[in-house]
């Protein structure tokens, strides 16, 4: 795009439009993952639902790549396009609004997941939705969207009540049971293939102080660990969550100092049940000493949005990363053996492995209810190399894909969309999709026929 074309678009909106020469260029163009560095020829800050519209015609008339970011946090950086348009909910569409006699929230497309669990929260109530405040609410849900609440309350898509999409020709739509009721279909799960989400409606449950534990082990109990925890949390009462990590001790409370720096295993508890004083959580939390004595435990009593803000200092935007997944129905002796090599390889010290649980609640839906394939699975797996150190780029993805390697065959065989890394095959998407790509594939020829949305783990047009 020239000047002149820029120009124009600017004339057309009111928010935003960002080109190479602009100062501000590069801090609008940088994203979570420091390991993807593209330049795009302009990135549209929309400040509503018209700018929206009027960018995806502009894009569509000029035949410019497209592609769509919330919050940034994609791990192959899918909405930043190299010498493309990029539009970036993030200003004027970050926004939530919740109603708390009917229980719900309707949240804009550039919202990240602080901005609801905050809203809710002064309501006592919550939807499940990831791990850290920092992350976009619209990538999380399309992908599916999995965290400690999944076991309570299930998947972010099945929390889902509506959503309203602008579509490859501008026009504007109401997704839900009763509207569009296919594309609704496609939307819980089948990613940023279909348009551009600018609202999403959610019911919320319940939620305020919830129960937080920390238990970490050294890694050579790693093997008496996972074969405890395979069998424990599976059969834990729905009001328990937590997710296995194999990680390096951060120098911090409330990790006693001769911890810092030393690999270790664990897991990260979320507790839901009624009165999580210290009381209850040391009954709750009782069964941590089953496998081998814990290296170090901590539980207490923790408002949810600040359980969910936990780990955005450790992690914050500008790191290297890398990562895969997979899901997985069981944790095998094979896989155990294949985490506890490379829990002594690992390359960093912000490099991890997590499991997270995604049974219970998220099982009560049927198998074909929503595009999300694998409400069979057990656990989403995935594994991030992260370094602070460009230098460390090679070693932290050779990491990851060996790591990967080693495990895929205990798998099931595809990922969470959302984990999928940079530069993985078609295949992979198809994996994931199992036996709902086709009819995918039938969404995406009625709703985006063109594949203007491809600018995602794409989802081709079935023929016609």
């Amino acid at each position: 795009m020239d000047g002149t074309a820029l120009d124009t678009l600017r004339e057309a909106l009111r928010g935003e439009v960002i080109g190479p020469q602009d100062e501000g260029y590069d801090e609008a163009r940088s994203i979570y993952n420091a390991m993807v560095d593209k330049r795009p020829a302009a990135i549209v800050r929309a400040a509503d639902t018209t700018d929206v519209r009027a960018t995806v015609r502009f894009a569509r008339d000029t035949g410019v790549e497209f592609g769509v970011q919330g919050g940034g946090h994609s791990g192959a950086g899918l909405g930043l396009i190299d010498g493309g348009l990029t539009l970036d909910l993030s200003g004027g569409l970050r926004w939530v609004h919740v109603d708390p006699a009917s229980r719900t929230a309707r949240v804009g497309g550039g919202a990240q997941l602080g901005d609801l669990d905050h809203e809710a929260h002064g309501f006592g109530l919550a939807t499940p939705a990831g791990i850290m405040s920092t992350t976009g609410v619209g990538g999380l849900t399309l992908g599916g969207g999995h965290g400690h609440l999944t076991r309570a309350y299930g998947l972010t898509v099945d929390n889902l009540l509506a959503a309203d999409v602008v579509l490859s020709d501008g026009s504007f739509v109401t997704a839900s049971q009763e509207e569009n009721p296919d594309l609704f279909w496609g939307l819980r799960g089948g990613g940023g293939n279909f348009g551009v989400a600018t609202s999403f409606t959610f019911r919320l449950h319940p939620v305020d102080t919830v129960g937080l534990g920390v238990t970490v082990w050294k890694p050579e109990h790693i093997g008496e660990v996972l074969q405890w925890y395979r069998e424990f949390l599976p059969a834990a009462p729905r009001d328990l969550n937590g997710f296995f990590a194999t990680l390096v001790i951060a120098p911090e409370p409330p990790f006693p100092e001769e911890l810092h720096g030393r690999k270790m295993c664990g897991v990260v508890w979320c507790y839901t049940g009624e009165a999580p004083d210290e009381d209850r959580l040391t009954d709750v939390f009782a069964a941590v000493n089953e496998p081998a004595p814990p290296a170090f435990h901590f539980a207490t009593p923790i408002p949810y949005p600040a359980l969910q803000s936990l780990f955005d200092h450790l992690i914050p935007k500008g790191l290297q990363w890398y990562w895969r997944g997979d899901f997985f129905d069981r944790i095998t002796d094979e896989s155990i053996d294949v985490h506890a090599a490379f829990l002594d390889s690992m390359p960093t010290e912000l490099s991890t492995m997590h499991l997270y649980p995604v049974d219970a609640a998220a099982h009560d839906v049927g198998a074909d209810d929503t595009a999300w394939a694998y409400r069979d699975a057990v656990w989403s797996g995935v594994i991030g190399g992260i370094s602070a150190y460009p230098e460390q780029a090679d070693t932290i993805k050779q990491w990851c894909v060996d790591y990967w390697d080693a495990l895929h065959a205990q798998s099931m065989g595809g990922a969470y969309v959302n984990f999928i890394g940079q530069g993985e095959s078609q295949e992979r998407v198809r994996a994931t999709y199992r036996g709902h790509y086709d009819r995918l594939a039938q969404v995406k020829r009625a709703y985006d026929p063109d594949n203007f949305f491809r600018a995602t783990q794409d989802i081709l047009p079935a023929a016609a």
